[in-house]
Parts: structure tokens; sequence; C-alpha cells
């Protein structure tokens, strides 16, 4: 009983650790909730200007709205994961805790939990915003939980492939130019910078197919309403991004071991 409260007391530590480190990241602040909300706004009264019919406007508003909603975990896990674990990397800060007895598993454990709850925190900011300051079409259940369930799963994924991004590369300087590649490629790719995805071009539109971003972006509003829709082209592109995350994951952890033995 004594050894399960001291365990339960030292999670609770790295949590809190964890938690603060997250926050004390300026760059999800930044892209994680301010661009996040700040692109929905300007988005949806461009939309607004251009749009007389309510029923519609609140549609367009909703789609945008969803599609920039990706933008959260991209920029919360994804980039913001990766350059933190880069630096700390670089200053040999994990090496510093092995001595003293804190295994790297724990460690990742209590920073997934602290990513996912400051991601919560920053999906209600964004959420609470839009509800006040955009026409938006609320959601049936269904919709709703299909929309968490593909964020939560596009985070996990994204979250595998800051760690193996970072783990290869191990410096703060390469891990953010590569992050901040990829993360406004997703960007330019998935529709969410002023270039729809119907206006692409082929071999551009090929390779937006391959991104969940992509079909969150330009499809999610018909599943936040509650229609038909098949997902088997976006379950597609999870598992091809997941493919990619569990490979270059092995190469970094296989990376780690030969380094540590």
């Amino acid at each position: 009983m004594q050894n399960k409260s001291i365990q339960k007391n030292v999670s609770l530590q790295m949590l809190r650790f964890e938690f603060r480190k997250t926050i004390g990241n300026p760059y999800v602040h930044i892209f994680g909730v301010g661009m996040p909300v700040l692109m929905m706004i300007i988005i949806t009264r461009a939309v607004m200007s251009q749009v007389a019919d309510q029923a519609i406007r609140a549609q367009a508003n909703t789609s945008v709205f969803l599609g920039i909603g990706a933008l959260i975990p991209m920029a919360t896990i994804f980039m913001g994961y990766g350059v933190s674990n880069a630096q700390e990397m670089e200053k040999g800060i994990p090496q510093r805790m092995e001595l003293f007895g804190i295994r790297p598993r724990v460690s990742i454990c209590n920073r997934i939990l602290s990513e996912i709850l400051f991601m919560a925190i920053a999906f209600l900011i964004y959420f609470t915003a839009g509800y006040l300051f955009v026409d938006l079409r609320g959601p049936k259940p269904v919709g709703a939980v299909l929309y968490a369930v593909c964020i939560l799963a596009l985070s996990v994924i994204l979250f595998c492939l800051a760690y193996a991004i970072s783990s290869l590369l191990r410096k703060f300087s390469l891990t953010y130019c590569v992050t901040m590649i990829v993360y406004f490629a997703m960007m330019i790719l998935g529709g969410m910078m002023g270039i729809s995805f119907d206006n692409m071009p082929g071999p551009v539109q090929a390779a937006a197919k391959l991104l969940p971003v992509t079909y969150i972006n330009r499809d999610f509003y018909t599943v936040w309403n509650g229609e038909r829709y098949n997902f088997a082209p976006m379950l597609q592109s999870y598992l091809l991004l997941g493919a990619v995350a569990g490979i270059l994951m092995f190469f970094a952890l296989k990376r780690m071991s030969r380094k540590l033995h």
C-alpha cells in the first residue's frame, strides 16, 4: 500500500512537472490557442460578409470552425511537443532524469497526459470563442463524438510523429525547421490557407488526400450534422500517417537503444 502511494505521488508530481513544461512553451499558446481562434474569427467574418442566407452562412461557418480546430493538435502536440523534446534532448535532460530513477516511459506517459489536458483546455477556449463570436450550427450527438474521436486519434499519431522526428534529429533548430515546414504543409494541403481542395492542381490533390486534416476540414460538417458519410478514404489517410509515424518511431527507439547499450 505504501509503495502504491509513493508511486501515485511521484506520478502526480511528474504530471504537474510535465504540465508546467507544456504551458511554459510559448509555441503552444501562439500556434495552438491564439492562431486557431484568430483564423476562425477572421475567416468566418469574411464568410458573413459574402453570404446573405443565414442557413448557408451557419453551415459554412461550422465547416470552417471544425476544420481550423484541427490546428490545435497540430500545434500543441506535433510542433509544441516536438520542439520541446528536441530542446530537452539537446541539453541532455532525459539522461539526467534517468540518473534519478525516472524512466523515459514514465516521463513520456505523463507528458502525453499533460498534452491531452492542455489540448482539452485549448479546445474549451476555442469552442467558447466560436459559440460567442460566430454563428454556428450545433452538432448531432454522434457527430460530436466522432469529431472528438478523430481529433484524439490524430493527436496520438502526431505525438508519435513529433517524438520520432525530435528523437532522430535531437537538435532544437533542425526539429523546429522540420516541424514548422510539415505544420504549414499540412495547413496548405488541408485547405486551411485560403486554397480549397477543389481549386488545387491534380498532383496536389493527390497529396492532400493522404492527410486526415483534409477530410476534417473539407468533409466533417457532414459527420457533425449526423448525415451519412463514407469514412473509408479518411480511415486510409489515418492508417497511412500512423504507419509513417510508427516506422519513424521504430527507428528512433532503435537508435536510442543503441546509444544506451
